[in-house]
């Protein structure tokens, strides 16, 4: 059965790192490894990651796509799991990956907002769930990187994460389709951070339109 590694690309994340690396501890089945990619940090990311245990590498060049491929690149099991730096995967999350994986290349599950008033996450976690849906069944699966695994072979032969300013996983999990089997793993939750809807939801939602459309320079115009 495959062992996995979590890699997390990591920017001046130091506020939100612990609550993520604190949801990989109660994980019931522990990760082989756990990589956070430090993208130029300029407080105490390194730190709080070295502290936790987990292996740090330094990506000097500003990139999310840069920084996921140095980790996969330094992953040594099978699989590797991807999480964000913001992100809080339930306690079964590696579990029900784990149990999914034979036969397929890439596994995605649902998420939800964290943070937020009960009613708002259900919204945020149903509305999530159908957009992905719709993806599916279009034939174009939206695989996010926040909740994401992958066999690391099937990757490196897709070629691995294209060099672009954002929506570089889901143009990976799409590549990894055309090789294989993905599956939805509906268990494996992932509650994520409502900071960018600190801009408003009209914002938030035209910036994901123009991801899915292909338009994604400026995604990361703000230095967090």
């Amino acid at each position: 059965m495959p062992a996995f590694t979590v890699v997390i690309p990591a920017r001046n994340e130091a506020r939100y790192l612990p609550h993520t690396l604190r949801a990989l501890e109660r994980q019931t089945r522990a990760p082989e490894a756990v990589i956070v990619v430090d993208n130029g940090s300029r407080d105490d990311t390194v730190l709080i990651a070295q502290a936790w245990g987990a292996q740090v590498l330094r990506c000097e060049p500003r990139g999310v796509a840069l920084a996921r491929q140095m980790g996969l690149d330094a992953a040594q099991t099978d699989w590797v799991a991807t999480t964000d730096a913001d992100s809080l995967p339930v306690p079964g999350w590696l579990d029900c990956l784990h149990e999914a994986a034979p036969g397929r290349v890439a596994l995605y599950g649902p998420m939800r907002f964290s943070g937020v008033p009960p009613h708002w996450a259900r919204l945020s976690g149903v509305s999530y769930s159908g957009f992905l849906h719709l993806a599916r069944v279009v034939g174009r699966p939206n695989l996010a990187a926040a909740n994401m695994a992958f066999s690391r072979e099937a990757a490196l032969l897709a070629g691995g994460y294209p060099a672009v300013e954002a929506y570089e996983d889901v143009i990976l999990g799409q590549a990894l389709a055309r090789l294989g089997r993905v599956a939805y793993v509906r268990g494996a939750l992932v509650e994520t951070s409502a900071r960018r809807l600190d801009r408003g939801l009209g914002p938030f939602l035209w910036q994901h339109l123009k991801n899915i459309t292909g338009h994604t320079r400026g995604y990361f115009g703000d230095d967090r």
